[in-house]
């Protein structure tokens, strides 16, 4: 004999059991829940780890902020670079500098190519050497323009010769540091070394 089902119910015929559809209340709750937490997870975890942008500062204390500037596990992420006109470039990126450690941005620049930068730490200062390499040099040699410690610089720079130029920053803390790196003008990128 079969059953008869009322018409709000539904049937798992593979399992052979019968289903009450849900109130509208308990899915309007289920889905307020599934909003709020997917707004803790964008704002406690994406966020953070994705775009370096962490208001609650749980990114911060999970350790998930360095996850945001790493870009093929080097350190950095490029925000923003465009082209402008013959040979000008500008550009935008965000480097960690982990506890302890250094790390090294270069741009390739032609002798009497010129740039403006500025950069900024967020954990205040940093031990930095602003210098070049000769292109095609192997002996190592370098010639710094600015060794200082500093959490933030802006200047203008003109290549005395082809090679690369860049900074070095040195983090001694406990924790890493973000750095955000703006150029102008007419150079390659090389990125971090």
């Amino acid at each position: 004999m079969k059953k008869k089902i009322a018409p709000d119910h539904a049937v798992d015929t593979q399992n052979g059991y019968e289903q009450a559809p849900q109130s509208t209340a308990t899915l309007l709750k289920a889905s307020v829940f599934a909003i709020v937490l997917a707004l803790i997870v964008l704002v406690g975890a994406i966020l953070p780890a994705e775009y370096g942008i962490d208001p609650t500062g749980i990114g911060k204390a999970a350790g998930l902020l360095p996850l945001a500037n790493v870009s093929e596990s080097t350190g950095a992420e490029v925000s923003a670079s465009k082209e402008e006109g013959a040979g000008l470039k500008e550009g935008r990126i965000d480097i960690t500098v982990p506890a302890g450690d250094g790390l090294e941005y270069k741009l390739y620049m032609a002798k009497g190519e010129t740039m403006r930068y500025s950069w900024s730490s967020d954990e205040g200062e940093l031990f930095f050497d602003f210098h070049g390499e000769p292109e095609g040099d192997t002996s190592g040699y370098f010639e710094s323009y600015t060794v200082s410690t500093a959490d933030k610089v802006s200047g203008s720079f003109t290549a005395s010769f082809n090679g690369s130029h860049g900074w070095y920053w040195e983090n001694q803390s406990y924790a890493p540091v973000l750095i955000t790196l703006k150029t102008e003008g007419q150079y390659k990128t090389i990125g971090l070394k």
